[in-house]
């Protein structure tokens, strides 16, 4: 897939770059469809056994290893506890986790190596990565969370999203997100900034790919904007959205500019909602 992108990105000439991107698109819906099976199967097992855990761990022969962070994100993502997904092969695994603001993951995945319980291990604070055994895999991760237990994460049923600012949506306009973007890079220790618009209504909601929600959404004066919110139907919020009745809801999300037709827009990556008379911002 590198190589590809390489050269797609060298490419002069139209039909190589076309048959290129159709090459792209199709590894890459196949990487979403592993993604897909590779969650679903987590998140059986950690139904069954270890929702209540400090930590959210699950693992299996098979898995691809170029999934497993993606769904250990996903995972931190919908129990906003730290999470790591293990494939293995055979005898030998590999996992990736990913962790919550206040738990440094790394730092407890080089304590398992240093403790013996795992091959190999290391990261930062909010991501990591791990080698271990099949017979190394229940008492690594018994130990992992009794660390995060000693710890004391606090493990809210969900997840606080830090607003930078309340926007109309008259004011979100390109020239604001490019100013915003020169801001950048961000990353875990800068984040990208993150808007509300309040006492919104939405006009439109469709149902797009197998979990996503487009949006749009208007305010007093008439002033209308786009919205897109990825994978809201793992969650309530696709559905909540979707059999909205003209109440007014505050959104948050970030600010994006939409490619189109040769055509720029501004949209929202709309993260969260709220109805007004269950939430003041």
């Amino acid at each position: 897939p590198a190589d590809l992108a390489l050269r797609l990105l060298c490419s002069t000439s139209t039909s190589e770059a076309n048959d290129l991107c159709e090459q792209i698109e199709e590894l890459n819906t196949q990487r979403r469809e592993i993604e897909n099976i590779t969650r679903e199967q987590a998140l059986t097992q950690i139904d069954k056994n270890q929702s209540e855990n400090s930590i959210i761990w699950a693992a299996s022969e098979g898995w691809h290893p170029g999934v497993v962070g993606i769904v250990a994100s996903r995972l931190k993502d919908k129990f906003n506890k730290p999470s790591i997904v293990i494939g293995f092969d055979g005898i030998d695994g590999k996992g990736s986790g990913r962790s919550v603001d206040g738990y440094d993951l790394g730092h407890a995945i080089q304590r398992l190596q240093r403790e013996g319980l795992i091959q190999q291990g290391g990261g930062h604070k909010m991501a990591a990565g791990l080698s271990l055994t099949k017979d190394q895999l229940k008492p690594a991760m018994g130990r992992l969370c009794e660390l995060a237990e000693k710890a004391k994460i606090v493990n809210a049923e969900a997840q606080e999203l830090s607003i930078d600012g309340i926007l109309f949506i008259q004011a979100a306009k390109i020239d604001l997100i490019e100013e915003l973007e020169n801001c950048g890079p961000f990353g875990a220790a800068i984040q990208e900034p993150r808007f509300a618009f309040c006492d919104v209504s939405l006009s439109f909601t469709k149902r797009v790919g197998d979990n996503h929600l487009k949006v749009r959404f208007s305010d007093d004066d008439g002033k209308s904007m786009d919205a897109i919110c990825f994978r809201a139907f793992e969650g309530n919020l696709g559905q909540e959205l979707s059999e909205h009745d003209g109440k007014k809801v505050h959104l948050v999300g970030k600010l994006d500019i939409n490619y189109w037709q040769g055509k720029k827009s501004t949209q929202l990556i709309l993260e969260d909602a709220a109805w007004p008379e269950e939430l003041s911002i």
